[in-house]
């Protein structure tokens, strides 16, 4: 199993959404071998204690347990857990949203910018969910989200990427379970 985190992107897999539903079993997830579970963890979160977490506390009754308890874990994470995610984040190569058609150019050309901007002023990835967005829509999620959060101050911008953060780990914990053999 292959997972890369995706930065900033959103957790959601290429094509139409996974059908999940919080109240199914997670049983190939809570069946995976310890040392499987704790390698495939950190393509959700980058944080080594969130990983900890998570792995130690299956098996899961059912999906919404799994990720009420990811949402905890991500609730509990210290500043320097926050930053090691975040690392990862950086990491990871930055993929651009799909769009196509006129001007589709020059947005890249400006996401690129913008996300420079962002990791100079507040040095850590930018990160957004867009769980929820058509593809064809992202690209301009993306930047008014990276326009917009460059106006804050750097306590608010933590408070909003700690959220984000915890929101892109959610999708993919959630896929991650969906996904698994």
């Amino acid at each position: 199993m292959s997972h890369t985190p995706r930065r900033g992107i959103p957790s959601q897999t290429p094509g139409p959404p996974l059908p999940l539903s919080d109240t199914g079993e997670p049983a190939a997830f809570n069946a995976l071998p310890p040392d499987a579970a704790t390698a495939a963890l950190p393509a959700c979160c980058g944080s080594r204690r969130w990983v900890a977490r998570i792995a130690a506390h299956r098996p899961y009754p059912d999906l919404g347990a799994l990720l009420a308890a990811s949402d905890e874990a991500c609730y509990d994470l210290t500043p320097a857990d926050l930053d090691e995610a975040l690392a990862a984040e950086s990491a990871a190569p930055l993929p651009l949203p799909v769009a196509t058609g006129p001007g589709t150019l020059a947005a890249h050309t400006a996401l690129r910018a913008a996300h420079a901007e962002y990791e100079r002023r507040f040095r850590h990835a930018f990160v957004i969910c867009l769980d929820g967005y058509r593809d064809d829509e992202q690209l301009d999620q993306m930047l008014a989200g990276i326009r917009t959060r460059l106006g804050n101050d750097p306590d608010e911008e933590r408070a909003v990427t700690a959220d984000e953060m915890r929101r892109l780990v959610r999708g993919r914990l959630a896929r991650l379970a969906a996904e698994c053999p």
